[in-house]
Formats: C-alpha cells, sequence, structure tokens
C-alpha cells in the first residue's frame, strides 16, 4: 500500500485528484463464487442462497450468533474442501492483509472458548455466509460473511464493487493469559490513534476531545444505513504536516482490509471531497487500557473505534459509506442507465 499512501499524501498536500477508476471483480471473483456455491449439499444452499431483493441483505450485527440469528450457512458445518474454496474465493474480495484479519479474529475464538469454557456463545466457526443473487449470470449481485466480531458485506454492481459496511472487532485485545500472552489484534488501529491524540497541543486537544466520559459502544451499532454524526473534532486543516501524514497513515489502514484497487477508490472520493474537511474526534482517556474512543469523519464516509469494555480491553471498529453502504450509489446508478435505455 505504499504506492497508495504516497498518492493520498500528494492529493492533499499539492491539491489534485488521483485518476483512479472503480475497482471491478474480475472472473476469478465470479469462479470461485460458484466453485464454492457448487460444493455445498442442497441443504447448504437452501440457507446460504437468497434473491438480491431479500430484505435479509440488510441485516448484520457483530454479536455472537447465539446472540442475534445470522442468516447464511455456518463455517463450522463445513467439509474442509468446502472451507478451502470459501477461503479461496474470500481472498478476492479482501487484501492480504485485510483475509489474515479476518482469519486471525475467527481464530480468537478458540482462545475465547479456552478462557470462557462455559460461556455458550464461545464456538469457533460459528460465521456464516449467504450470497444474493446469481454470481453466475446476475450484473446485481452480492454476498456478507459474518460472525462474532466480524460483519464483511459486498455488494457488485455491472462489475463494480461495494465494501461496506465492515465491522471488525476483538475480545481481548490482548490476550492476558495462557500461550497467547500478550497477542495483541488491532494494535494498529489503537496505537496509531494515541499517537495522533497525543502528538497535538493543548489547543488542538481542546477541539479534538469532545468528551472526557466514552461510549460502550460504536454509536452508529448496527444501523442498516447511517448519516453523519454531529460535527465535532479537530479539522485536517488545524493539523501540523506530521499530524496530517499521521492520520492520513490511520485512514489508509482500515482501507488497507479492502482490496487495492477498491482503496484507491476510496482515496479518490476522500481526495475529491476535500482532504482538509475530514475532522478526527476523541472521547475518554488518551492512554491505553483506560477506556477511550474516536471517530474519523469526512462528508462521504465515517470510520468509529471503541474500546471501552472489559476494562478497555474489547475493541469494536466500523467503517460506514454514507451513500455507498449495500451498494446504494451503485445501484442508484444502474438503475438510473436502466431506466434511460428503457425511455430511449
Amino acid at each position: 500500500m505504499k504506492r497508495t499512501f504516497n498518492l493520498f499524501i500528494s492529493c492533499f498536500m499539492l491539491g489534485f485528484t488521483p485518476m483512479v477508476s472503480l475497482a471491478q471483480t474480475d472472473s476469478p471473483g465470479v469462479q470461485k463464487a460458484m466453485a464454492f456455491i457448487q460444493s455445498l449439499s442442497d441443504a447448504q444452499k437452501s440457507r446460504a442462497l437468497y434473491s438480491f431483493d431479500a430484505v435479509t441483505r440488510f441485516n448484520w450485527h457483530f454479536l455472537p450468533p447465539t446472540m442475534v440469528a445470522r442468516h447464511g450457512t455456518v463455517v463450522k458445518d463445513m467439509d474442509a474442501n468446502q472451507k478451502q474454496l470459501l477461503y479461496d474465493f474470500m481472498q478476492v474480495y479482501l487484501s492480504e492483509k485485510g483475509f489474515k484479519k479476518t482469519r486471525d479474529i475467527m481464530d480468537f475464538e478458540y482462545y475465547l472458548k479456552e478462557i470462557q469454557p462455559k460461556n455458550p456463545s464461545r464456538i469457533p466457526e460459528n460465521q456464516f455466509v449467504a450470497f444474493y443473487g446469481d454470481p453466475s449470470k446476475d450484473k446485481v449481485w452480492g454476498w456478507k460473511f459474518g460472525g462474532h466480531h466480524l460483519a464483511l458485506n459486498f455488494t457488485i454492481v455491472d462489475d463494480k464493487l461495494s465494501y461496506a459496511p465492515f465491522f471488525f472487532g476483538v475480545y481481548p485485545a490482548e490476550a492476558e493469559s495462557g500461550e497467547r500472552k500478550g497477542t495483541r489484534l488491532m494494535k494498529e488501529e489503537e496505537d496509531m490513534a494515541l499517537d495522533l491524540i497525543n502528538s497535538m497541543s493543548e489547543k488542538q486537544k481542546t477541539k479534538a476531545i469532545f468528551s472526557l466520559s466514552t461510549f460502550n459502544e460504536v454509536v452508529t451499532t448496527n444501523s442498516v444505513h447511517v448519516g453523519p454524526l454531529p460535527d465535532e473534532g479537530i479539522s485536517v486543516k488545524e493539523m501540523n504536516t506530521q499530524q496530517k501524514a499521521d492520520l492520513n497513515q490511520l485512514i489508509m489502514h482500515y482501507l488497507s482490509a479492502m482490496p487495492p484497487k477498491i482503496a484507491e477508490m476510496r482515496l479518490k472520493h476522500i481526495a475529491n471531497e476535500d482532504f482538509n474537511s475530514v475532522k478526527f474526534a476523541w472521547a475518554g482517556n488518551t492512554e491505553r487500557k483506560k477506556a477511550h474512543y474516536y471517530r474519523i469523519q469526512g462528508k462521504s464516509f465515517l470510520v468509529e473505534f471503541d474500546n471501552t469494555q472489559d476494562n478497555a480491553n474489547h475493541i469494536h471498529t466500523v467503517w460506514r459509506d454514507f451513500r455507498g453502504d449495500f451498494g446504494t450509489d451503485l445501484l442508484k446508478e444502474h438503475y438510473m442507465t436502466a431506466e434511460h435505455h428503457q425511455h430511449k
């Protein structure tokens, strides 16, 4: 992602927009989707396949599936071949870093089961995959993958890919016992932001820190569609050059879970809307292991980070696109184009 980072730095420092085309899915994505689907039994297909207009496409959550039911077929009931086909498919739509993060979060469910053996919600591989529409023939289709601390939503419209909302979380954020003691997942999202807020002057902090108390959850929770949150925090134009670069790097870290072309597309949108208007807002403490929350908000997107639960050892993060969640912007363009051709 180094090239993309330099691209974005030049955009907001020099004031021009990178000419990056919308990311397109390629035939391996469809091929791998169909290879996985065809490997499923009839019973698994009945749970995994839906029409694109099914309302369940918009249902997503990050609590354990024992607490909030999911739609789809579950990983734990797949055989080894089906799992491999699923992971091969997922790697088309996630970057190498994003796929590793997904697998690490899934793997931590085994650790949770070790430290909480009597908790009925600790079920490894209790993640679900569902398809909406037929990838082999439909111009509009989607898929989602989710379970405890994971919610990934993809919409494909005329070979263009929408990647939102997406949610990554982890508990414990730092393992405190056993063979994994000291292991930290999602540490970059926390440490980079802490470094940024603590690099600010007292005057800057009075703008950046909008509340001394924090929340118990990301503010937008699992809402289907969201709009901008209150206009709070410090804007990029009020930061020094190093702080601008640090915030850019933090945004890039969130984007790095996406395929590189999608990350570049989002950078283009952010640059188009004026990076200097993006705001960084903080609530709570400015030290690790003490409750804190932050958000990064632009005209079209929102990032939320929350680490307040379980003595500030429980991280939730989410990326939302105000106009693009569940492919809303792509679908609008698609249907407007179709209507135009009908009236020609």
